[in-house]
């Protein structure tokens, strides 16, 4: 009679995915996150909104890899530094792997993360930021499926940047002589890729937030998603919560 084989005490390798999401999240250190809405938030209000957002995102896009099986590994691109204990929090609790932004804008810091990535033997590699909590998570699967016929998809905000962007391969020329912040981001990007003959394909159009009209829509937006049943809401607890306390502050002062 055959022995048993035992089991190994090591655990299962785990193979990696085609594809890699970038979140690209700054440290929630008052005063240097979300400072365009202050006033009439405090910095330690805008940093506890914006910590709330890189929950939610690194939560959902999670959710995204394990329940709709997208064939993804995520990232989270750390500015200042992934030594940071907030960050090193995210990695244990959220399953999520760490690297630094490097460079001296943004356009820089997500050229070196394509490089980074594809460097790893990625075929698709997708940069999407934090501003977009309640990103449904079916624009994840559109981009996937768009990227496989085009050479870049881009996510348009409604500031006239983009939230996020996917390539097959490294092109450093999307990101060379942008001038970033501005409404000019995602037109300026469009002319770029048509002048090196790349093929584009854009996502449905989403609100991140940087002003206070921002604020205010995703505030209402909240308040919509609560009305839902719980297994169709965007918004964590967390977040709704701090909208909501929000919404009530920014009212007593009008």
């Amino acid at each position: 009679m055959n022995k048993p084989t035992p089991k190994s005490s090591q655990p299962a390798s785990t193979q990696p995915q085609s594809a890699a999401l970038v979140i690209f999240a700054k440290a929630p250190v008052p005063g240097q996150v979300k400072t365009r809405l202050c006033p009439p938030l405090t910095p330690d209000e805008a940093a506890t909104l914006h910590g709330s957002f890189v929950i939610d995102m690194l939560e959902r896009t999670k959710v995204a890899t394990t329940k709709l099986k997208l064939p993804f590994d995520r990232y989270l691109a750390c500015a200042p530094s992934s030594t940071l204990v907030f960050f090193q929090i995210m990695e244990e609790r959220q399953s999520v792997k760490l690297i630094d932004q490097v460079g001296d804008d943004l356009g820089a810091r997500m050229q070196q993360a394509f490089a980074t990535l594809f460097a790893k033997n990625y075929q698709r590699v997708f940069i999407v930021g934090t501003d977009v909590p309640s990103l449904p998570l079916d624009h994840y699967k559109q981009a996937l499926a768009l990227l496989d016929a085009h050479d870049v998809v881009l996510g348009p905000a409604l500031d006239g940047g983009y939230y996020l962007i996917g390539l097959k391969q490294p092109r450093p020329e999307l990101f060379a002589e942008i001038a970033w912040s501005t409404d000019r981001v995602l037109t300026a990007t469009q002319e770029k890729a048509a002048s090196l003959g790349l093929k584009v394909a854009l996502l449905p159009s989403w609100r991140d937030v940087d002003t206070i009209d921002d604020l205010q829509a995703l505030i209402d937006a909240s308040a919509a998603d609560a009305k839902k049943p719980k297994n169709e809401q965007a918004f964590s607890s967390r977040t709704a919560g701090a909208l909501q306390h929000l919404g009530k502050r920014l009212r007593s002062q009008t």
